[in-house]
């Protein structure tokens, strides 16, 4: 078990030694975004996903996510930024010259949709992993609706090199191994989710949503109209991450625990072997039909909705859980990022260096193990921001004593400029440090965020949100257009296609278990 013995300054200064300085700039990072295909008129697009992109079973860089409509695009780990930004790059140029007369919807919330049927469930051929990942996403849509499941986000893969972790243990005086690499992980991710409200507030950039969403919905937020059916919250930062998007009661009572791997492990486990009465209702077998995979709180592990996740990679059927515990943690999945819709790619280059900061931030400082009302304290915290973040004066708890957003951001945003000091000297430039003050640009003035600025156009112009969307959507595809492939050739991405394509047909031919039998197997490992 590792030893967290240092303290915040003494681990920031050690950052200096050269060991620290060669390691810090192999950090690594990837991205998945996600985008709902919209017509020309800005509804949602009903066609299947097109050939010419692949089969989305098999491809390694475009697939789909719950809906045929609601793409994803995933880049490799890479060092550079600007090398993941140009990747995604080609990506979406060549996705937009192969779906036609088709948009990709540059915000987080999704476009008109007329009715919950027209959101067409993804395919995947088949196969009985192909039908697994169907019936799981009928689950879904069972359980919560598929309005929720079209919510569009952006996630950021993020990893220490080896040589990195091989000067921290060294600076710790414990083994550099997959227990100890794992429970430093674990340290980030516990003070990540104590300051997750931060995420939205710099980068929540969906205060308003279509009328539609809500349709046939109770809620309990006090929205305004504008436009023709736009509703929003003056002070909103995310609705994506409010009780409307991502959300599940039936989570709320499974305690997962994030203070060690064999913890959290155990308690991933036990929430997909608890069954839910509220979802027996929906069948599960080969003789009533498959509604879901299983009646349990969660079917699988991707059904636990968490701002972050440890990742292992995963080989192929095998369950999450069982990569972390037999490798350990390998990187980290930040999953609270709203798609940034004056970004064409739905992320820019400052987010990739402010978050560097925030997470390295987030391994030095100390990491208490976290109580249950540490917990309640955090989830509380971050669901007064995505509501209200940009309120006046508005309060939030740390450690059980009140305090002010503003207050508390002004206090991280000092020991975030001392971390940026640190990446800028080991990779000699100055954009880390520069990214902390664009950031702090938003602490001192609520009006610079995405939030704040997407709901200021909107009222100004008495806009609605799909007005608003449907230009930038029509604006990025045309400015794709005009871009070169910088990393991965049309030819390569048509060669990708060829090969998934041939790759799933080949996962089709193997089978040789009936699907009953596959899925009972399945959850016997």
């Amino acid at each position: 078990m590792a030893i967290h013995s240092l303290t915040f300054a003494e681990r920031l200064t050690s950052l200096s030694q050269s060991q620290f300085q060669t390691s810090l700039p192999n950090i690594k990072h990837g991205i998945e975004r996600e985008a709902l295909r919209v017509n020309p008129t800005g509804g949602l697009a009903t066609t299947g996903h097109p050939e010419a992109l692949g089969a989305t079973l098999t491809h390694d860089t475009i697939t789909t996510d719950f809906s045929e409509s609601l793409m994803e695009f995933i880049t490799p780990p890479e060092k550079e930024p600007k090398t993941t930004l140009a990747q995604l790059a080609d990506i979406h140029k060549f996705v937009y010259e192969n779906i036609g007369e088709e948009r990709l919807w540059p915000m987080s919330m999704p476009c008109f949709v007329n009715k919950e049927t027209n959101i067409p469930i993804a395919q995947y051929g088949s196969s009985n992993v192909a039908k697994m990942k169907e019936v799981y996403r009928k689950g879904l849509h069972n359980r919560y609706g598929s309005m929720m499941q079209v919510i569009a986000g952006v996630h950021f893969n993020f990893s220490f090199s080896d040589e990195f972790w091989q000067a921290w243990c060294d600076l710790h005086k414990v083994e550099n191994n997959l227990d100890n690499r794992s429970s430093y992980y674990f340290d980030l991710i516990r003070n990540f989710r104590t300051l997750a409200w931060l995420v939205p507030y710099l980068y929540g950039a969906s205060p308003a949503l279509c009328q539609s969403f809500l349709e046939g919905k109770e809620n309990k937020f006090p929205f305004k109209k504008l436009g023709r059916g736009t509703l929003y919250l003056p002070y909103a930062t995310s609705l994506r991450m409010s009780d409307l998007g991502y959300t599940n009661s039936e989570q709320s009572s499974l305690n997962i625990d994030y203070n060690d791997l064999s913890s959290y492990v155990n308690s991933v486990r036990e929430a997909i072997h608890t069954p839910s009465e509220h979802y027996s209702v929906f069948s599960s077998n080969e003789k009533e039909g498959w509604e879901q995979l299983n009646s349990n709180v969660l079917q699988i592990e991707n059904e636990l909705y968490s701002p972050i996740r440890p990742k292992q990679v995963a080989k192929s059927l095998e369950k999450p859980s069982d990569a972390l515990e037999s490798r350990g943690v390998s990187y980290i999945e930040v999953r609270a990022l709203d798609v940034n819709p004056f970004s064409q790619l739905g992320i820019n280059e400052n987010q990739f260096y402010f978050l560097d900061v925030f997470l390295l931030y987030c391994l030095l400082k100390e990491s208490p193990k976290f109580t249950q009302p540490a917990y309640d304290e955090s989830d509380d915290n971050l669901d007064a921001v995505v509501i209200e973040g940009r309120k006046p004066g508005l309060m939030l708890k740390h450690e059980g004593k009140a305090i002010s957003l503003q207050d508390w951001s002004t206090e991280l945003f000092v020991e975030f400029k001392e971390v940026a000091k640190i990446l800028d000297q080991a990779n000699s430039n100055a954009k880390y440090s520069e990214a902390v003050e664009r950031e702090f640009d938003k602490v001192k003035d609520p009006n610079n965020t995405p939030s704040a600025k997407w709901l200021s156009t909107l009222l100004e112009h008495d806009i609605d949100n799909s007005t608003l969307g449907l230009e930038l959507a029509f604006e990025y595809k045309t400015h794709a257009s005009g871009l070169n492939y910088l990393h991965i050739t049309e030819d390569m991405f048509r060669q990708q296609a060829k090969e998934s394509i041939e790759s799933r047909i080949k996962v089709e031919q193997a089978d040789t278990k009936s699907f009953a039998v596959f899925i009972q197997d399945y959850f016997a490992r």
